[in-house]
């Protein structure tokens, strides 16, 4: 099987990267373990268990070893090698993170966990392999031909990360990257009582930052929506094809921000989101994704940057608000710490990936579209 570029790989990693953050979360208090470090691999059945952690050690790792074989089979690899190295490198990350777990005085490690996740991984890698034995991958490339340019792997990864990006609280609607608070106030805990201390001091703190007025928050929603946009039409050809995109990349923003504010706050707050601006943002958005639909990749790519520096600009000059720090809470202290990582630095870090990649699309060559009937 040909070689191929594939958004699968940097997925994988993604997903892995979302693992190892929540298996090791809050990463701190790190001890000597009491034992020997691998006395869990001989370890009876757990004392405490729960079904909802057996099933989430088993499919936590199915996407993993999907991805992952996915990834192997577009390089070109066998079905059946294909399965074995997606098997061994999450038997390999597993077992890595089961023993780093003896360091934390949180975490227990357990050969159950160990042998779920492998399961989970090899049924994963399984769904791979059959996937590309019935022909949907085959079906998947000839639709990206279509669809989308060469060079768009990476763009595509970025494009299949953004709702998830949204499930973590926001502190506008789509409004992803708010991290100048955070940030902020790191550097002044790791400068105090260094000559550093007064380098960077801001006339305000970021938290005190008065209400967006509902002008600039409807920019904010309008930017939003045209960001990820952007980065769509900078992955394609111009063609008709890209209203079709626009359109389902609306309802993945407003169905991931519609589940992040049910999860916080319950079903009935499920459209809790929906300030007075947002209906007007949303529309303008579409309506200038629509007239700029046959914009040229390049110029599309240098149009997404504008727009998400004008973002982060309106996103970090917001204040966070006593719902958002109260859902924060909950995502941090509560029963979403399995999804915390993920969700937490996808919202914190997807802009500033997506500036970095349209600025490589805007310096590199570009590829001849292919415009199919």
């Amino acid at each position: 099987m040909a070689r191929r570029r594939s958004s699968l790989a940097p997925l994988a990693l993604l997903y892995a990267a979302l693992i190892v953050y929540a298996s090791l979360y809050p990463f701190g208090e790190w001890q000597a373990p009491r034992t020997t470090w691998w006395r869990f691999l001989t370890g009876e059945w757990p004392r405490w268990w729960t079904a909802f952690d057996l099933v989430s050690n088993l499919l936590g790792y199915l996407p993993l070893g999907l991805l992952a074989a996915g990834a192997a089979l577009r390089a070109g690899h066998g079905g059946a090698r294909s399965a074995l190295t997606a098997c061994a490198a999450a038997a390999l990350l597993s077992f890595t993170l089961e023993s780093l777990q003896n360091f934390l005085p949180g975490r227990v490690p357990s050969n159950v966990d160990l042998a779920l996740n492998i399961a989970g991984a090899a049924l994963g890698a399984a769904v791979a392999v059959s996937l590309q034995a019935l022909g949907w991958m085959a079906r998947w490339q000839s639709l990206r031909d279509r669809w989308f340019l060469p060079q768009a792997p990476g763009g595509l990864a970025l494009l299949f990360a953004w709702p998830a990006a949204l499930l973590f609280p926001v502190p506008l609607p789509l409004g992803v990257g708010q991290v100048l608070d955070r940030a902020y106030h790191a550097w002044l805990d790791a400068v105090q009582d260094t000559p550093l201390q007064d380098l960077v001091v801001l006339p305000v703190d970021p938290a005190a930052f008065p209400p967006l007025a509902p002008a600039w928050e409807l920019v904010a929603v309008t930017l939003g929506l045209l960001a990820p946009a952007m980065l769509a039409y900078s992955l394609t050809p111009p063609t008709w094809r890209r209203g079709v995109i626009v359109v389902l990349l609306a309802i993945a923003g407003f169905g991931a921000t519609t589940l992040s504010t049910a999860l916080n706050f319950g079903p009935h707050s499920a459209l809790g989101w929906i300030t007075d601006a947002t209906p007007l943002g949303w529309g303008l958005g579409l309506t200038a994704a629509w007239v700029l639909v046959f914009l040229p990749p390049r110029a599309a790519a240098a149009a997404g940057l504008a727009m998400l520096l004008g973002l982060l600009v309106l996103v970090n000059a917001a204040p966070t608000d006593p719902y958002y720090a109260s859902s924060l809470q909950a995502w941090e202290q509560g029963r979403f710490i399995r999804f915390h990582g993920l969700a937490q630095w996808l919202g914190w870090l997807w802009p500033y990936a997506a500036l970095l990649y349209l600025l490589a699309r805007l310096l590199g060559r570009e590829a001849a579209p292919k415009i199919a009937g």
